[in-house]
């Protein structure tokens, strides 16, 4: 299911956005995404409409991932087993797993050359090294965090 682009895509508008999105919306944003132009051009829009009012939405829809609202469509209360997995990344942006493993190389490199003397990087404390390095982690943690959904305490909370 989360093999196809145009799916994933709509997982990821609707985890965007607060409240149901319309299928022209939807339609609109992804042939934007798809085209990389803004508007997208009319035919790209008609084809992406049609996918995800024929086959699409219908497939989400069937295992319970969306959920026809009054205005649209929305994320049901199962989405989150599924969008945990999901991650939308730009043509040229990082995963979050390749930012957070920049952060602790970069760490270990500098680490490295204050214990080797390196200047500059030789005179900071070691510990204030390894602090701010793991002060960036955890900040950049939190931000993430803050992009999901739900959070662990969410889910235990509904259980």
């Amino acid at each position: 299911m989360l093999r196809n682009d145009r799916r994933r895509l709509v997982l990821s508008r609707l985890g965007e956005v607060e409240g149901p999105v319309t299928v022209r919306d939807l339609s609109e944003y992804i042939a934007s995404v798809e085209s990389g132009e803004r508007p997208a051009p009319r035919n790209v829009r008609q084809s992406v409409y049609v996918s995800l009012h024929q086959t699409h939405l219908p497939k989400l829809d069937d295992l319970g991932i969306v959920e026809e609202a009054e205005r649209g469509v929305r994320l049901s209360h199962h989405a989150d087993e599924v969008t945990v997995y999901l991650e939308v990344v730009p043509k040229h942006g990082l995963s979050w797993g390749e930012y957070y493993l920049g952060i602790a190389v970069l760490g270990l490199l500098v680490q490295l050359a204050g214990s080797l003397g390196v200047p500059v990087i030789g005179g900071v404390p070691p510990v204030a090294l390894a602090t701010s390095f793991l002060g960036l982690f955890a900040l950049s943690a939190m931000y993430h965090i803050s992009l999901q959904q739900t959070t662990l305490l969410d889910r235990f909370s509904q259980s």
